[in-house]
């Protein structure tokens, strides 16, 4: 198992909490579906500039999150 203890975020509801509250953000399906089509393309600029400044295995890790959003819990 990777080590998340550097992660930004620790928790998925600490995530989650970041992007509804703080960034005053809808979650819905749709955006968590157009999000993870983004970080799963690695020839999007902002999806390697993410890879880079936080490591591949956070940016897993934001996927997972996303796809945990998309499917409504």
């Amino acid at each position: 198992m990777n080590d998340t203890s550097d992660f930004y975020f620790q928790s998925y509801e600490e995530w989650r909490a970041a992007i509804t509250v703080r960034c005053n953000i809808k979650l819905t399906r749709e955006y968590a579906r157009e999000r993870i089509s983004a970080l799963e393309n690695p020839n999007d600029p902002h999806t390697q500039e993410f890879a880079e400044k936080f490591g591949k295995a956070y940016l897993q890790q934001v996927i997972n999150w996303f796809a945990r959003a998309e499917k409504g819990s």
